[in-house]
């Protein structure tokens, strides 16, 4: 995660980078836009069709791209939302058998949140077309090129979660 020491060292640093033009600025603006609609839209689709939330199709991403077992807190915090909307939230999706909740067994007090093989293999069906079409847009480009488009959207990532949303923390 970044961190505000990150943020002020990189500031530093884009006084001699190049300061995109405006109109560069907004052509990645809109194709973002885009994107996100239709990831959105997608997401919207899956939380409809298995009576979700999008709020739960976040939190089960979460759950899927955590580096080590996702707890309710961590959770919590990656979605920004109180202790009580984050249990409702798991118990939905428990209750629809998307996850599991799994007591750790040097601690019984942490709970570890699984996604459900089934419920994940089902997701997985769901998506593949955003997969294919990552895919296919992946093969337009060399190895070189995906290294420059992956640093900057792990960089963007980096500058948004700095900055977090408005109200959050």
């Amino acid at each position: 995660m970044a961190t505000a020491d990150d943020a002020e060292r990189r500031a530093a640093e884009h006084d001699t980078l190049r300061v995109p033009e405006a109109a560069d600025l907004q052509a990645f603006a809109v194709q973002l836009r885009r994107m996100n609609g239709e990831i959105n839209r997608m997401v919207h689709g899956f939380a409809g069709r298995n009576e979700l939330h999008a709020t739960d199709v976040q939190a089960l991403a979460a759950i899927l791209d955590a580096d080590e077992p996702m707890t309710p807190g961590r959770l919590r915090e990656h979605l920004g939302l109180t202790s009580g909307a984050v249990t409702a939230c798991v118990d939905r999706l428990e209750r629809a058998g998307h996850v599991t909740r799994v007591r750790e067994s040097a601690d019984r007090r942490v709970v570890h949140l699984y996604y459900a093989a089934d419920a994940k293999a089902a997701a997985r069906a769901y998506f593949r077309p955003l997969a294919q079409a990552a895919g296919a847009a992946l093969s337009r480009f060399d190895d070189s090129e995906l290294a420059v488009a992956l640093r900057f959207l792990t960089a963007l990532n980096e500058e948004l979660a700095l900055r977090g949303a408005p109200g959050r923390h």
